[in-house]
């Protein structure tokens, strides 16, 4: 797997991982963290998306060329989330293809969150998900070496978890 820069050119197959995603979720009756629609038929997701390349930076993997995950990582927290007063490197977004699961691209791409943090001197690593549910989510940054900071409510009382974890 590679782990490469990414931008704008990125933005479809961002898109289409994230269709991905809601269709595995709703299968799986998770209907409450992204909703039904599609990313890709959601002008309010694809402004989103768009503007999220423009203010980060992006991080595509690839299998052979094919995008099968991206991570968004930007030096303050998003937008619902408060900032603290310490240098940080903030995970926008986590997103890895259903079709690839079981590969550790999730975890390769955290792993290159880490090594961002120490190419910049940072000593602390965040990132926010869906607090809901019955908190896989939540774990599964656990077991990234995450711990649980504090809850949140976004939009529409979606329920959020801000996990962090020292460098």
């Amino acid at each position: 797997m590679r782990i490469r820069a990414g931008g704008a050119a990125d933005i479809d197959a961002i898109m289409a991982m994230g269709d991905e995603a809601v269709r595995w979720m709703v299968s799986r009756g998770n209907t409450q963290q992204w909703g039904t629609d599609l990313w890709s038929e959601t002008p309010t997701r694809l402004a989103s998306v768009t503007c999220m390349i423009k203010e980060a930076d992006v991080w595509m993997a690839e299998l052979d060329g094919e995008p099968v995950g991206v991570m968004i990582t930007s030096d303050k927290p998003v937008p619902q989330v408060k900032p603290i007063d310490e240098p940080e490197v903030y995970v926008w977004l986590l997103l890895t293809s259903r079709r690839h699961a079981g590969k550790k691209i999730g975890t390769q791409l955290l792993e290159k969150a880490v090594s961002i943090a120490r190419e910049k001197g940072v000593s602390l690593l965040r990132v926010d998900c869906f607090g809901g549910g019955n908190g896989d989510l939540v774990r599964y940054y656990e077991r990234h070496g995450f711990e649980k900071s504090y809850t949140f409510k976004a939009i529409f009382d979606w329920p959020g978890q801000v996990l962090s974890q020292r460098i």
